[in-house]
């Protein structure tokens, strides 16, 4: 009867964070303002995300490197009285956070990722514990998504094809870094600051603060 159980437990779990209603946070910046959800299937990157927010972490933090069709990333406490020559990219709280890989929370357009060090230095795949990153993408026809899968050595499932051939995003991030939110308001601003005229290192000649908070 313990394998029983033990499905069921794990099915309770399972029903139980995806019912639980999602904490939400806004993404304040000059080039709009982002609605984002927390997903609570990720529970230690969610719970680290709302602890930094309330402690004002990100706030005045930078979107440090954004890539056109790809994604913006922020949160490294150097940014905010960092110079233009200065290296944006390194800092951190002083941790990293397991990950908490989910193969039904992809990279689509608007997904809120944990950005960690390369595999050689880490590799658990660790996530920083406040860089994060949000995916702009691009959308993906049958033959783009085929060379994706060959690339990959995986076979793409329904639900990712869905999202990659509508809203688009990065396929070829999915199972190597932590998804643990999504945009859902404000998915322009994504592409407004990450089509920003920007420097060699992709930092943003224009600066994209940010200001975090936690809708009550």
């Amino acid at each position: 009867m313990k394998p029983i159980l033990t499905t069921i437990f794990a099915l309770v779990l399972a029903f139980s964070a995806f019912s639980q209603e999602r904490v939400k946070v806004k993404i304040e910046t000059v080039h709009g303002e982002m609605i984002a959800e927390l997903y609570n299937e990720t529970p230690t990157h969610r719970d680290n995300f709302i602890k930094l927010v309330e402690k004002g972490f990100y706030d005045g933090t930078l979107f440090h490197r954004v890539i056109p069709n790809f994604m913006i990333q922020g949160g490294d406490p150097v940014s905010k009285e960092a110079n233009p020559s200065q290296q944006i990219g390194n800092g951190g709280p002083g941790y990293t956070l397991p990950a908490e890989f989910n193969p039904n929370l992809i990279h689509k357009k608007g997904a809120l990722a944990a950005a960690r060090m390369g595999d050689a230095v880490n590799p658990k795949k660790e996530s920083s514990g406040s860089q994060f990153y949000i995916v702009e993408g691009q959308v993906y026809d049958a033959q783009k998504m085929a060379m994706i899968e060959q690339r990959m050595g995986v076979k793409l499932s329904d639900t990712q094809e869905k999202a990659y051939s509508s809203v688009g995003g990065t396929p070829h991030l999915d199972g190597g870094y932590t998804v643990f939110g999504e945009v859902i308001k404000g998915l322009e601003v994504i592409t407004n600051i990450s089509n920003l005229k920007r420097n060699k290192n992709n930092l943003p000649l224009e600066k994209a603060a940010m200001k975090v908070s936690i809708i009550k």
